[in-house]
């Protein structure tokens, strides 16, 4: 079971042959025509629409980086505070909240972003940028497992 999953792994994090890999986005997975994430061609966005876009993304990035960074950090932190000889439950909470106000901001940075860009469609190209959303398992999560290793209960 365990080599079945690493296999699957690996097979999910190679590029499809074409130049175009996947890549991950708050928990989104989307396809560019410039091979990058994104609604791309997919809703015909003109050279203007892609430029502005590549700019967005590029803005958000840097904003977003940080936060990324300090919840890796928050995260890293969370495994020592819990798997101490004796774990103080006050700072765990406290660790817990931090990572919660992180993951907050970084959404509220990224659903703006997308409400900026959504904004530069046409209608007809809102329409297939929602309509996409769909198809591919709604707007978060896209369908994909995710496992954080906690513990199972069985």
């Amino acid at each position: 079971m365990a080599v079945l999953m690493g296999l699957t792994t690996v097979v999910m994090a190679q590029p499809n042959g074409k130049g175009e890999g996947k890549e991950r986005n708050g928990g989104k997975q989307e396809m560019r025509a410039d091979n990058q994430r994104g609604p791309g061609n997919d809703i015909g966005l003109t050279d203007v629409q892609k430029e502005v876009f590549q700019k967005g993304r590029t803005e958000t990035a840097k904003q977003v980086q940080p936060l990324h960074n300090q919840l890796g950090e928050a995260r890293a932190h969370q495994k020592t505070l819990t798997t101490a000889e004796k774990p103080d439950m006050d700072a765990i909470n406290k660790n817990i909240e931090k990572m919660g106000a992180l993951q907050t901001e970084i959404e509220k940075i990224q659903t703006k972003h997308r409400l900026e860009m959504r904004a530069q469609l046409t209608d007809e190209q809102r329409v297939k940028m929602d309509n996409a959303g769909h198809r591919k398992g709604g707007e978060k999560g896209g369908g994909r497992m995710e496992h954080r290793g906690g513990l199972s209960m069985r």
